[in-house]
């Protein structure tokens, strides 16, 4: 699953979360913390981008709190957001906590998501100039510190043991194959549906090889035009192209003795494949507009969708770069064929969901981890984590039983936990009818990575009325 930036609110009013929860969650993972203990808590866990923290708080002012994350945690791009915009404020936060934006409520959606934009391309700097602070004053022995301090964080997260299955899954055969070649510096190609965990798998590979404590960088190319692409992976000289306003290092070079993550890398035009190839035949690159190329040392794990071994004979891919990426090819098997996987899946997301929405204490009724185990999951494990979230959301009190799910498993699944066979009818006409268009978006979602204009564009719906039929269907994206 490819990973979104992640942004820290910090509020101790819910509404005030929730309202940036909802302006947010389309194209960030957002974390929501009360007080200063629970945020630090949450940093202490979770690798964050950028920090939203209100002003006024019980206990602990917004400056105070983020001048302790300064000295702790100098990597995530500080920013105020408050009701009142006394100069002192304004100043403390800028010259004592290394504040990036004041922000002042009313906010504006728009412009709210333009500044976390600029946030991370400033996180993006800082990593590249190998700087861990806002102002680069933070002394080299906290920066060393956090360093280590995230790597070791890294490690323990995407450990092999760590990724969920039974002891009898299909998976278990598919992550003893990961880790014999993580030791091994070759080029890996993981294939599988959508949501399936192509980049979780990825991650791990990477932190448990050699190159472990060398950068893990993230590219979607399925996302860009071949222009974009170039420059993001190889890199550009200032006025190369057009929006080229200076020069940039591409990703080849910041994951310098680490790993690149291609994904989507089915989606390249032929073009595009030509460059990459040499890349990967020479070992070097050269920027968009630079005369002299750069020698890369780089692990590429890539990841698709696709079907690339007939991309290949139906001329779609090209065949020597297919070999170069496949040298150990590995395939995820989608949820519907493991499915003694799901309780286990179901019940770590369970813990995580209802930790994040302030909400403990909460379990699976048998019955409802039955269905769940039924449904066939279109959608894969991120389907499933959907599912569990609108659960959560709508139960009254600690079990969540089969009538909190939504309609679309409710229509494709039988009372006694019986997947439908198809063709079978679920009931009424209307029901059958709203399974289908369920099953439609979700599919149409999972194809485009929740990218709510292009599943609009693809079912003919207004971006208001499709949002309508995801909150209806339980679809909705949360954090």
């Amino acid at each position: 699953m490819t990973t979104l930036p992640i942004i820290l609110v910090v509020d101790d009013e819910r509404q005030s979360q929730e309202a940036l929860r909802r302006v947010l969650a389309d194209e960030f993972r957002v974390l929501t913390a009360s007080t200063a203990e629970e945020a630090e808590g949450l940093l202490e866990q979770e690798m964050v981008h950028a920090i939203l923290c209100d002003q006024r708080m019980p206990g602990v002012q917004g400056v105070d709190f983020l001048k302790t994350v300064r000295d702790r945690w100098p990597d995530p791009v500080r920013m105020i957001i408050s009701g009142y915009s006394e100069a002192e404020d304004i100043i403390a936060g800028v010259n004592e906590a290394g504040i990036y934006q004041y922000i002042t409520k009313p906010w504006e959606p728009d412009e709210l998501v333009q500044t976390l934009h600029g946030a991370l391309r400033l996180y993006d700097l800082q990593r590249e100039s190998a700087q861990a602070s806002l102002d680069l004053k933070v002394p080299q022995a906290a920066l060393q510190k956090s360093i280590a301090r995230k790597t070791g964080t890294l490690k323990r997260q995407h450990h092999f043991d760590g990724i969920i299955h039974a002891a009898a899954s299909p998976l278990a055969g598919v992550i003893e194959m990961a880790r014999k070649v993580s030791s091994f510096d070759i080029s890996v190609l993981i294939t599988g549906e959508s949501g399936t965990g192509k980049e979780l798998l990825a991650r791990a590979i990477h932190y448990n090889s050699p190159r472990g404590n060398k950068p893990f960088v993230v590219e979607n190319c399925g996302a860009l035009p071949d222009q974009l692409l170039e420059s993001e992976l190889f890199g550009c000289k200032k006025g190369a192209f057009t929006g080229a306003y200076e020069d940039r290092i591409g990703l080849f070079e910041q994951a310098s003795g680490g790993t690149i993550f291609l994904d989507e890398i089915g989606e390249t035009s032929p073009a595009f494949q030509v460059k990459l190839l040499r890349v990967l035949q020479e070992g070097e690159i050269r920027p968009l507009g630079a005369r002299l190329t750069r020698k890369v040392d780089v692990r590429v794990i890539a990841a698709t969708n696709r079907n690339l071994e007939e991309e290949v004979r139906g001329g779609h891919f090209r065949r020597d770069l297919f070999y170069r990426l496949a040298a150990f090819p590995i395939h995820i098997p989608p949820l519907r064929e493991r499915p003694m996987d799901v309780p286990l899946l179901a019940e770590r997301l369970l813990g995580d969901t209802a930790k994040g929405f302030g909400r403990p204490s909460l379990c699976f009724t048998a019955e409802a981890l039955d269905q769940l185990r039924a449904y066939d999951w279109p959608g894969n494990v991120r389907e499933l984590q959907n599912e569990i979230q609108r659960m959560v959301a709508l139960a009254d009190h600690g079990m969540l039983g089969p009538d909190l799910l939504s309609p679309r498993l409710k229509a494709r699944v039988c009372p006694a936990g019986r997947a439908l066979a198809d063709g079978e009818a679920p009931g009424s006409l209307r029901e059958q009818v709203e399974a289908l268009e369920a099953r439609l978006l979700a599919e149409s979602l999972s194809r485009h990575r929740w990218n709510i204009t292009r599943v609009a564009e693809e079912t003919g719906l207004s971006r208001v009325g499709l949002r309508a039929k995801l909150r209806r269907y339980g679809l909705e994206r949360e954090g």
